[in-house]
């Protein structure tokens, strides 16, 4: 395994390579077999068990790039989140959770935790008393999310750390917006470390996987409860997803420059209410980000002063109204119909995600070109509103 001490690109490239003994080919051989021999093997493989050559050697790439000791790779960002959750969670015991998550997430708690017994609560705020006054005798797992989806708040790894070692609980983190390139959470004593490996190690689109990296204790009780919910991914798409790592940090770099350029821009346009970037001096936790993140990722949140969000997005030309995040294309939407549709109006209030909010994905394309586009899609809509006065 690759030290972790080499560089961001080091690693996306060579970390977990899996070599081509056979015929010394510059990329990773793909091995299709769903049946592998079991008699005088060192490894019964079998793709359910996440210990097929691809499967075993993206593995690696993931737990060098996390500065963990072991990782699995799932179907899905949300198979790893509720694999990982169920892993150390049983009946009759509690998890306490950050109150700003992925929608998927928090439905998955309040639709699914009851069913099993396990009961649960979300932190007040995002402090460390906050999380403290939650945690009961029962208490195992202590769940944040840093930036969060999609207002952006940012949690103390290390405070949540030090809580979670102090009463005995494993500590987790979905570390999707910022991935392995912003931000490296095991470095600040976050046990279990998860991904969407759909967004940015994806980041064309085109891939849908997830990940979780953590010591190989931790994994080995993860992968327990994994080999039997059957959440693994095929070796084709793991391929694949290997391949789109090794430009991860070349493209993460660019949606930072971008997302920065264009979060300044917004602030200071008249028909821009608010805006949701850790890189903004005015953030409120923009001092927590620099001590804890290499770049403030390619992700913001906006709100529009006085104009129609939904017109707006109808108006835009090249920035795409996608779902998802985190693809070499730019794109935006809207959380209440999307990401965080599955929460009550009530409990989306209750985060502050507003209707007029949107989530705009920065890709690598040229800034100029971005605001271009933004700049004439208000311009329309401003003529629209006008017209529906008149």
């Amino acid at each position: 395994m690759i030290k972790k001490e080499q560089g961001i690109n080091t690693l996306c490239t060579h970390a977990g390579e899996l070599k081509d003994q056979q015929f010394k080919g510059a990329v990773s051989p793909l091995y299709m077999s769903t049946s592998y021999a079991f008699e005088d093997v060192e490894v019964k493989r079998y793709p359910r068990y996440f210990n097929t050559p691809n499967q075993q050697a993206l593995a690696l790439k993931m737990a060098a790039l996390e500065h963990g000791e072991a990782a699995l790779i799932f179907g899905s960002g949300m198979a790893a989140v509720s694999t990982s959750l169920m892993a150390f969670l049983h009946k009759g015991d509690h998890v306490v959770l950050q109150k700003t998550l992925y929608g998927g997430t928090s439905n998955l708690v309040v639709e699914e935790f009851k069913k099993f017994g396990i009961e649960f609560s979300f932190a007040k705020d995002l402090s460390a008393e906050a999380f403290e006054k939650e945690i009961r005798k029962n208490t195992k797992v202590i769940y944040i999310e840093t930036p969060s989806n999609p207002l952006l708040t940012i949690t103390d790894m290390e405070a949540v750390a030090g809580l979670a070692k102090k009463h005995g609980l494993v500590s987790m983190i979905d570390n999707t917006f910022a991935s392995p390139v912003n931000q490296n959470p095991v470095d600040f004593g976050i046990d279990v470390v998860i991904h969407s490996a759909t967004k940015y190690m994806g980041g064309h689109s085109d891939i849908l996987a997830g990940t979780v990296i953590s010591s190989e204790e931790k994994i080995d009780t993860i992968f327990q409860m994994a080999k039997n919910f059957g959440g693994s991914l095929s070796d084709f798409t793991v391929w694949l997803l290997e391949r789109s790592i090794k430009t991860m940090g070349i493209r993460v770099k660019t949606q930072n420059e971008n997302a920065q350029r264009m979060a300044e821009f917004l602030e200071q346009h008249e028909f821009v209410a608010k805006v949701y970037y850790p890189g903004l001096k005015s953030h409120p936790d923009h001092e927590l980000a620099k001590r804890q993140m290499k770049g403030f990722g390619g992700m913001l949140s906006f709100e529009l002063k006085g104009l129609d969000a939904a017109v707006f997005m109808k108006y835009l030309k090249l920035i795409k109204p996608s779902m998802s995040l985190a693809g070499v294309e730019s794109t935006i939407l809207s959380p209440t119909k999307t990401s965080h549709a599955l929460l009550t109006p009530e409990e989306r209030e209750e985060q502050g995600i507003s209707d007029g909010l949107m989530r705009f994905s920065v890709g690598i394309e040229e800034p100029e070109d971005l605001i271009a586009d933004i700049e004439q899609a208000l311009e329309e809509t401003r003529k629209d509103m006008l017209d529906v006065r008149i």
